[in-house]
């Protein structure tokens, strides 16, 4: 038999750059959820109001599915930043030139669950 995965929120095609926002996800790895939204709450990138957004899909579905659940049972199992799709655009230089300026995506999975020690 399989074991329970937990409770599942993605957010895909974010315009956001995966290695500015997996610093971020890294400092609320593995911490209780109430936790980790307070701590996201302060942290002045742009990835950690991505995160935070994921993350209270996720409680509300624990929430939803499970109705013994609290929130303060809850804690980030795993969260995952992955690579999406890049956006291509044309970026004119000087003398007649263009580069080509590469607008990165991610796609943030968070997956919450009870804490291992009832």
């Amino acid at each position: 038999m399989a074991e329970k995965k937990g409770y599942v929120a993605t957010t895909k095609f974010l315009i956001a750059s995966p290695t500015k926002v997996r610093p971020v996800a890294n400092v609320v790895k593995k911490m209780p959820c109430s936790k980790a939204l307070a701590t996201l709450e302060v942290m002045p990138q742009k990835g950690a109001k991505l995160i935070s957004s994921t993350l209270k899909s996720a409680v509300a579905n624990a929430l939803n599915q499970n109705k013994q659940l609290d929130e303060d049972m809850l804690e980030i199992k795993e969260i995952r930043i992955d690579e999406g799709p890049r956006l291509k655009r044309v970026w004119f230089r000087g003398r007649g030139r263009a580069d080509q300026l590469l607008k990165r995506m991610c796609h943030i999975t968070v997956v919450v669950d009870e804490k291992a020690g009832k």
